[in-house]
């Protein structure tokens, strides 16, 4: 029999995003007020992959050097800080713990920090450490969606949102 009140959806969300300073900087990076209405709701499951994955806070800033996130799965690239130290262990290690809270609680739908070397979505840094930009996705953005989850931006929330009410 069907309940007269739809499943609430959860959400995987960026820890940074809901101010916790967990940001290699050592800060958070904000808290918009959707994020605030979800989690005020109960929607939201908050992780942080990289400090998942065992990486301190503050860290130095990683990229992808010569490739995207997918390529990190696949064992093409690695992960590297601005010293050159492999940190490929950790991201793919919170990547992993990520999905087994996607698959824990339901998810299909993430809100990760953009341009992170974990969790941007759409452009991450080349590699260099010069602060360009490329077309791209984070570790753990790629394998979520190979899992089928939709993953957004804080800077793409009404996406987001709209996505969100197409599962209810």
């Amino acid at each position: 029999m069907a309940t007269s009140r739809s499943k609430q959806h959860k959400v995987l969300v960026s820890a940074c995003l809901l101010g916790q300073p967990v940001r290699y900087d050592g800060r958070a990076s904000g808290h918009p007020d959707l994020l605030q209405r979800w989690q005020s709701a109960g929607r939201i499951v908050p992780l942080c992959p990289e400090v998942a994955g065992g990486l301190p806070t503050p860290r130095p800033p990683a990229e992808i050097p010569g490739g995207q996130g997918s390529d990190v799965l696949n064992g093409q690239v690695k992960v590297v800080t601005v010293a050159g130290e492999d940190v490929s262990a950790q991201f793919l290690l919170g990547a992993q713990l990520a999905l087994e809270l996607v698959r824990r609680h339901g998810i299909r739908i993430a809100v990760l920090k953009s341009g992170s070397p974990s969790c941007g979505n759409l452009l991450t840094y080349d590699g260099t450490f010069s602060g360009t930009r490329v077309t791209g996705e984070g570790v753990t953005t790629a394998l979520l969606r190979r899992e089928g989850v939709q993953v957004f931006s804080e800077l793409e929330l009404e996406a987001a949102e709209q996505a969100l009410k197409q599962l209810l």
